[in-house]
């Protein structure tokens, strides 16, 4: 059959997130839509807020592809930047509160931001790339009354008398004004940093189309029904936190705002607010397994529980199971939006006991419904793997939820981005099910507590001590982190230090977190060539 038809502005519309905001407001204006503490807003109050936002930042000089950066924690404000900012037709930066200066310093110039909206607990560590970018930056400051009282400083009190409260500036916008939705589905919405195979972070780039569709398929893939109570426990700079805030507005949802992951209050908010989902990092589920009796608390009903990184302990999934946690574990990466894998639970998996049935759940699974295909691949050409749980391979992925590219960076886009497919650098084995499973990480990167940390920054940052010769960084599995940094250290001829004055060392050069856990001190195993046996060290900190 010959097509003759065209699409028209009747039949095709630009795929868009912010339209589940808009659908939401008109056919729930009075559902509850997001709880924080004693603030309470409706869909149809968080509508106009969103849109005070988005009219008030074209009020400061916004463009279309103006970077607006959020270094905030998972209150209202960061969740309405979700839905204002790009309606302002800017592209929504949040920013990882945990890492250090230099690299937020880093992010904002990088990103060409033109706004940056911050938590005052933030700003110290904000400082030194707000006075970078000068007067070429506006500030925005986010005051929470439960926040902790910042240190004063002259240079601070500079900072907070030019900038603009939060509530000040959306008051300057007009609520009436609904923004104007892209007329261009593949115009960028968002751009989240991720640590790769070197230190500095690079730019992901997300379009409305893919945030669109990832917000559809985390509803089909999870099941996820009308009006869900969600405890928003996932960092909203992790991936756009995962878009969940895109797929609660899509389904009507309850957003319950965490500003700090404390086990006893999770249990309490569950409680409290009937929470029927919430997600995080397994660091998070082991918190809660492991908290203290008094604060723990076991539910009639079936809470459903997402959680992506290393996969948590068997123990861990069992002992969630007794509190009414039902868990699903998915694997994604900055670059595919977040979870694009899930081990998708199977009717069988019932009848085994609880072990094999957590061992089931701790793979990285199957394909979530969004995403066209997923293949694990080896040799060259790249062949598929068999099917036997042993040949390893890397994953490779094709789909709508895959970014745009690395902002600035086409050289590192079109390594990723070859051959038809997103290369993960993630090596992986596939059961007789078909079922994936990480083995290794080709690129070196540790995932502790859901966060990234890349050996080589490690790396870079230890031979910066006056007593390293040669350093090398890998994961070593830890009962609570999910795996840790081990690094193994050569020391210069004549030279001496200890454990912990590199670990201190590590921890004063680049973000805490990243810091090594343990230092083993020693000759580093090497190829004919020169090149570090880095397999043989994981093998070493697996043995240790």
């Amino acid at each position: 059959m010959t097509e003759q038809y065209q699409p028209q502005k009747a039949n095709h519309v630009a795929l868009t997130p912010l339209s589940f905001l808009h659908r939401t407001a008109d056919v729930y204006p009075d559902h509850a839509s997001v709880i924080y503490h004693d603030k309470q807003y409706t869909w149809s109050e968080t509508r106009d807020r969103c849109c005070q936002l988005s009219d008030a930042l074209k009020g400061a000089g916004v463009k279309q592809g103006d970077a607006v950066s959020v270094l905030a924690f998972n209150t209202p404000e960061l969740f309405e930047a979700h839905f204002g900012v790009p309606l302002s037709g800017a592209v929504l930066n949040t920013i990882n509160t945990r890492l250090d200066a230099d690299t937020i310093a880093y992010i904002l110039e990088h990103a060409n931001s033109k706004i940056l909206i911050v938590d005052t607990e933030l700003l110290p560590a904000a400082m030194a790339g707000i006075q970078k970018r000068g007067s070429a930056l506006k500030l925005i400051t986010i005051s929470d009354s439960h926040a902790p009282v910042v240190t004063q400083s002259s240079e601070l009190n500079a900072i907070i008398a030019n900038a603009t409260d939060y509530e000040a500036f959306i008051a300057t916008g007009n609520a009436a004004d609904h923004g104007e939705l892209p007329k261009d589905e593949w115009q960028t919405l968002a751009l989240n940093y991720t640590s790769g195979t070197t230190g500095r972070p690079k730019g992901v780039l997300y379009h409305h189309r893919g945030s669109y569709l990832m917000s559809m398929g985390t509803v089909m893939g999870w099941a996820i029904p009308r009006h869900p109570v969600y405890l928003y426990s996932v960092p909203m700079f992790h991936c756009n936190g995962w878009g969940h805030a895109w797929t609660m507005a899509a389904m009507a949802g309850t957003v319950i705002c965490l500003r700090y992951v404390d086990p006893k209050r999770m249990f309490e908010l569950i409680e409290q607010h009937s929470v029927t989902h919430f997600g995080g990092a397994p660091i998070v589920l082991n918190m809660m397994a492991n908290a203290p009796t008094a604060d723990q608390k076991t539910f009639a009903r079936t809470v459903e529980v997402m959680t992506a990184g290393a996969p948590p302990p068997a123990a861990v999934i069992e002992r969630m199971g007794e509190f009414g946690f039902n868990i699903m574990h998915v694997y994604g990466l900055t670059e595919t939006y977040g979870h694009v894998l899930q081990a998708a639970p199977q009717r069988h998996w019932q009848k085994l006991d609880s072990s094999e049935r957590a061992e089931m759940v701790a793979r990285q699974g199957v394909r979530f419904p969004m995403n066209e295909a997923v293949d694990v691949v080896a040799g060259n050409p790249p062949v598929s793997v068999p099917h036997d749980g042993e040949s390893m391979g890397e994953i490779v992925l094709r789909g709508n939820t895959i970014m745009k590219g690395y902002l600035n960076n086409v050289e590192a886009t079109t390594e990723s981005l070859r051959d038809g497919w997103f290369w993960s650098g993630d090596l992986a084995v596939v059961h007789a099910d078909g079922y994936i499973q990480i083995k290794d990480r080709a690129k070196d990167i540790i995932i502790s507590g859901g966060e990234n940390i890349s050996s080589v920054e490690i790396e870079n940052a230890l031979y910066k001590h006056p007593a390293v010769a040669e350093a090398a960084v890998v994961a070593m599995p830890d009962e609570k982190w999910g795996e840790t940094p081990c690094a193994f250290v050569t020391l210069k001829k004549n030279e001496t230090t200890t454990e912990q004055d590199l670990i201190d060392h590590v921890a004063n050069t680049i973000a805490r977190f990243k810091r090594p856990k343990r230092i083993v001190f020693g000759e580093l195993p090497k190829t004919a060539t020169g090149k570090i046996q880095k397999y043989a060290l994981r093998e070493q900190a697996r043995e240790t």
